[in-house]
């Protein structure tokens, strides 16, 4: 279960953005889903937008799941995309329910039906037995999600070593290892056998309020569970409320929202993401330099 979390009640700004290095065999169609979703642009304060290195003409336009995402032809050889931006955030933890209640299938919105059906990275039909063997039992509503989530917590072993993108749910279970998106994928599968709408998630998400995570910034991943008429987030990796998360993007699974998807071979010589509280003393200068870039192993 969650442990007791003092919330924060201060608004506060955060500094995010990024830095990927791609090299390409031959000049190659890339879309992208790293654009601040549109439920957070009221909350932008400063943003340097989308460049690119050499300068490339792109576009923007708006996915099936609501998500901004980019195009653009990336000529042959090296290509670097960045983006900085400072967004406001009222810097209270994620909401949380305990005696909220399921949402009864007949009164649920058509658009939650998609996100009770299995998909690629999540198996219903594998995982059905199980999750009703194990949540069957739970009150229905908040607190089957959130055995659920302290369930793939306490089950998964979170590494970056374990990064691989072809691990679905049932897999994840099986092996018991994996990254961010894999402890989301399994509680999705979890909840849509349970009947329950579950949809996922990718965004930043910083050291806010938490002792600092030694390992390098990257993207984080997590989920949403329709409750009680509302969508509400949940992350079985970290298992805690927390702080200042912007979303990117969601979808059924990581297939509907990949960070940089290329219609061609690449390879990945860059990934920086960066995430944190920015001094609200600090003068928001255009060309001022993320203070807090750190290098990801690009396997991960």
């Amino acid at each position: 279960m969650w442990k007791s979390f003092r919330k924060t009640v201060r608004p506060m700004l955060i500094r995010l953005g990024y830095q990927i290095g791609l090299e390409l065999p031959q000049p190659t169609q890339v879309v992208t889903a790293l654009e601040i979703h549109p439920d957070r642009k009221a909350d932008l304060r400063w943003e340097s937008g989308f460049s690119t290195t050499p300068e490339i003409a792109s576009h923007t336009y708006t996915d099936a799941y609501g998500n901004r995402c980019r195009r653009f032809v990336a000529p042959a050889g090296a290509t670097t995309i960045r983006f900085d931006a400072i967004v406001e955030d009222s810097g209270l933890a994620d909401e949380s329910g305990p005696d909220i209640g399921e949402t009864p299938i007949a009164d649920l919105p058509d658009s939650c039906i998609g996100y009770m059906l299995g998909s690629r990275y999540c198996e219903t039909d594998h995982l059905g037995a199980l999750a009703w063997n194990l949540f069957g039992h739970t009150e229905p509503g908040w607190a089957r999600v959130q055995a659920i989530t302290d369930y793939v917590h306490n089950h998964l072993s979170f590494g970056y070593g374990y990064a691989r993108s072809t691990r679905t749910a049932a897999q994840a279970h099986e092996e018991r290892v994996g990254v961010c998106r894999d402890f989301a994928h399994l509680a999705i599968a979890f909840c849509r056998c349970m009947n329950i709408p579950a949809r996922y998630v990718n965004g930043y998400l910083g050291d806010i309020n938490v002792p600092a995570d030694p390992a390098p910034m990257d993207f984080s991943a997590w989920f949403e569970a329709y409750l009680g008429g509302k969508w509400y987030t949940f992350d079985a990796r970290h298992n805690k409320p927390r702080t200042g998360r912007v979303v990117v993007a969601r979808g059924r699974d990581a297939t509907d929202v990949p960070l940089v998807h290329t219609f061609g071979p690449h390879t990945l010589t860059k990934f920086e993401v960066w995430t944190y509280e920015q001094d609200a003393e600090r003068k928001l200068v255009r060309n001022a330099q993320p203070m807090a870039q750190r290098q990801i192993n690009a396997a991960a």
